[in-house]
């Protein structure tokens, strides 16, 4: 149970971030902010962890260097599809990877998949189809942000087999520095690379970096030495709910019929691929519900 509500916890911190980060994107270079971000979260990492590298031994630091890197292609096109579109439909996308996390668990471990999952996902997909129509958002931004989905769901489910072995610490710190090396390459090759100016992109770079990334994800791997890959994207899903309540709160976002029609689509592919979400996901609904009727 503890390791669940830090999830839930996580997801709520997540939800928020996508109206910063949209905020901070639109006045600096995507990837300088990205490699800033996870500067950030290395750095916080750093002292406290300086003593546990070692014993995460040669296979646990290059699982967790492979994870950071799975990271860094995650957020390069989840934030590249958030510049594109809405901050609804990219937490709504986003919270595809409930739905892909067995299917690719299926492909690398061969782990069984009902047809109640695959029927999941033609309804999430016809959801997008959904969200793609939007005028405020757009098919690019939300294709990217549907890969960028299917990258978190690899880390997911890779987690799953690294985290019961190695210190949660250590192994974060190597994701976290990782991360930041390979998007720092990035954003020197495109010359974006400058100091950040002004408190939306600072901001925005100390919420991501410490809260978001270092201690999100140093959550994450301590929850999966106690959960399964699968339970853990199923408490993801609150991420887009989350992200919802905060885009119409705080961005102004007002998706419209077709909109919230796709959104509940998606949702309602990942209820009935993990059926144990709908008691998760009706009480924060109904929350919602009463909120935005006031």
């Amino acid at each position: 149970m503890k390791a669940l509500l830090a999830l839930i916890a996580v997801t709520a911190v997540w939800g928020v971030t996508f109206v910063q980060v949209k905020d901070a994107v639109a006045i600096y270079p995507l990837f300088a902010f990205l490699a800033i971000r996870f500067a950030i979260a290395a750095g916080t990492l750093a002292l406290p962890a300086a003593n546990r590298v070692r014993d995460l031994g040669r296979s646990g630091a290059v699982g967790g260097a492979f994870l950071g890197l799975l990271l860094a292609a995650g957020y390069a096109l989840q934030t590249a599809g958030l510049e594109r579109t809405t901050v609804s439909s990219t937490g709504f996308i986003t919270g595809m990877y409930v739905v892909l996390t067995p299917l690719i668990a299926l492909l690398l471990y061969r782990s069984r998949i009902g047809l109640a999952a695959w029927g999941g996902v033609l309804v999430a997909t016809a959801g997008l189809a959904m969200l793609s129509g939007i005028h405020a958002g757009s098919a690019t931004g939300d294709l990217l942000v549907l890969a960028a989905a299917a990258v978190y769901s690899l880390q997911i489910v890779l987690m799953e087999r690294y985290a019961p072995c190695h210190d949660a610490l250590a192994f974060t710190f190597v994701e976290m520095a990782a991360a930041f090396a390979g998007l720092l390459v990035v954003a020197l090759a495109h010359g974006d690379l400058s100091v950040p100016h002004g408190w939306t992109v600072w901001g925005a770079l100390l919420v991501t970096g410490v809260f978001a990334s270092a201690l999100g994800y140093l959550v994450q791997t301590w929850a999966q030495r106690r959960t399964s890959a699968t339970r853990t994207a199923l408490v993801f899903t609150m991420e887009p709910v989350w992200t919802a309540f905060f885009g119409y709160t705080l961005a102004g976002d007002r998706l419209g019929a077709l909109g919230w029609g796709g959104c509940a689509a998606i949702m309602a592919g990942i209820v009935l691929a993990e059926p144990a979400a709908a008691s998760v996901l009706a009480g924060k609904l109904d929350t919602l519900r009463l909120r935005f009727s006031q």
